[in-house]
């Protein structure tokens, strides 16, 4: 296949297309052939990486709900097979179980790949693929990608692939956790029992939660609304940062009466809870409920988030937690990353999280893992109730801005938009000083201006496409249009810059 269409598949370190034609103006760009040679190709790195023969490779590939997931699943099957390895076809899995193959002593795969686009709409598909290290980074995507255009699809009878149910033994394992978190003296079985926890999961991966580990532990979980797979996902986007999704899962714990409600997105690597009181617990919420659960076992340790978290986050993490804020980048494997960096250097690092909902533990393989996230909800749910207490009373003290806002200013008409960016980025930093505006050090991504009685504003390089995410808070009413008027004049000299959605 041509190599320069392979290669805009790439999305990061994960793999990205459309896979279906059904919407108008978007073709097709990931179709089955393209899905297996780049299994193919994924066989090839794996055997490289470990030095093995790729004849004694076993390989686990599962998928979400989508409705373009089992041509390409078995695509990616052929291609993997193609080499002589063993493949074990895992059907319908979350994103964090394809991870975890790897991990458990009776799968014990080499490699995996996951087939998802997380909550892109319905004709898009994609591919993210595990090593016993972790997800690929973004040079070895590219990497498989120029390896994938060198090859023809593989041709070969799939009839008798090995059957896994991995999602079994995910939600075994995540029972377990939950069993030995909560540690009942009376009902270590059922630890749950006598809580009612709502399910969203958005018509994706993640209804297995409900009925493969909250039942099994005693949770009335009536209520739980779009458990069954549909890859057209009628009813709303599955996200956690979706403004429908989450109105969708507060809605079924306010009706239902619930303890707490969980929402996860499509491949379940990202997910958002609600207190019984409707409160939303995302974004900076549930950052710091992470970080005052996991205080206990790691005091004074650091969290690194990524660089759009506001000060009140921080004023809580560092003031009331006593713990460490470390201000990072966008992009989940930048934050991954930078945790293993900091506990490899010493530096005691138990959580990495953005905003978006990607969190990932240090106890847990620093693997960003929606469902793991909610066990840790859930036990320290059952410990309150137990104590009398409320998982709300863990960030009674977090405070939260008044206002928020993101513009993109689109960069026009420039191939090389990053080179760019970055000269706008210089030149912001010094028209604003020039101001005596405070800017914000160390900057791990972007420039950020810091307003101390009324926000601040953080103007930063999109990772991927041609634009300048502009991110603002005000610490009051009216401080959003305060603070949105000064960085208007502050980027209004940018020729390439549209800064028409700041109208």
């Amino acid at each position: 296949m041509d190599e320069k269409e392979l290669l805009k598949l790439q999305n990061g370190s994960d793999i990205r297309g459309v896979a279906m034609d059904e919407v108008a103006g978007e073709p097709v760009t990931l179709p089955p052939a393209a899905a297996n040679v780049i299994a193919e190709a994924f066989v090839q790195f794996l055997a490289n990486k470990l030095g093995k023969d790729a004849k004694k490779l076993k390989i686990a590939i599962g998928h979400d709900s989508r409705l373009s997931a089992v041509s390409l699943k078995e695509a990616a099957i052929q291609g993997a097979m193609g080499l002589g390895a063993r493949v074990f076809d895992c059907g319908m899995s979350s994103t964090p179980a394809m991870f975890m193959s790897i991990v458990f002593e009776d799968t014990q795969m080499d490699g995996s790949i996951m087939i998802t686009a997380s909550h892109l709409p319905y004709n898009r598909n994609g591919m993210k693929f595990f090593t016993a290290t972790g997800g690929l980074e973004k040079a070895d995507i590219k990497d498989i990608l120029k390896a994938a255009a060198k090859l023809s699809p593989a041709v070969v009878d799939i009839g008798d692939v090995e059957q896994l149910d991995l999602m079994e033994s995910y939600s075994a394992y995540l029972c377990d956790k939950i069993r030995k978190g909560v540690n009942h003296e009376e009902n270590y079985m059922q630890p749950l029992s006598g809580m009612k926890i709502v399910v969203d999961a958005g018509n994706g991966a993640g209804g297995f939660f409900a009925d493969k580990v909250l039942k099994p532990l005693g949770a009335d979980t009536t209520g739980s609304k779009y458990l069954d797979p549909d890859g057209r996902f009628p009813n709303h986007v599955p996200n956690p940062e979706d403004k429908e999704a989450m109105a969708s899962i507060k809605k079924l714990v306010q009706h239902s009466q619930a303890d707490l409600g969980l929402i996860f997105d499509t491949d379940v690597d990202r997910m958002g809870a609600v207190l019984p009181d409707g409160k939303v617990i995302s974004r900076n919420a549930l950052i710091a409920m992470m970080a005052a659960i996991l205080k206990e076992d790691y005091p004074g340790s650091t969290i690194v988030t990524d660089s759009v978290t506001s000060d009140e986050l921080t004023d809580f993490l560092e003031g009331k937690l006593h713990l460490k804020h470390h201000r990072f980048k966008r992009g989940y494997k930048n934050v991954i990353n930078e945790c293993i960096r900091l506990n490899e250097s010493g530096v005691i690092s138990p959580l990495a999280i953005e905003t978006s909902g990607h969190g990932a533990l240090k106890e847990n393989y620093y693997l960003d893992d929606g469902a793991y996230l909610a066990v840790k909800l859930i036990i320290a749910a059952a410990k309150a109730q137990v104590e009398g207490k409320t998982l709300a009373s863990l960030i009674e003290e977090l405070e939260y801005p008044a206002d928020a806002r993101e513009y993109r200013l689109y960069i026009r008409g420039l191939e090389d938009y990053k080179t760019y960016g970055r000269g706008v980025l210089e030149e912001f930093k010094e028209l604003a000083e020039a101001r005596g505006i405070q800017v914000a050090t160390p900057s791990y991504e972007g420039v950020r201006l810091v307003f101390p009685n009324e926000g601040w504003i953080l103007l930063r390089l999109s990772l991927h496409d041609p634009n300048m995410p502009m991110n603002i808070e005000g610490k009051r009413r009216g401080d959003c249009e305060k603070l949105a008027a000064i960085a208007k004049e502050l980027v209004s000299g940018f020729i390439n810059l549209d800064i028409s959605v700041m109208d």
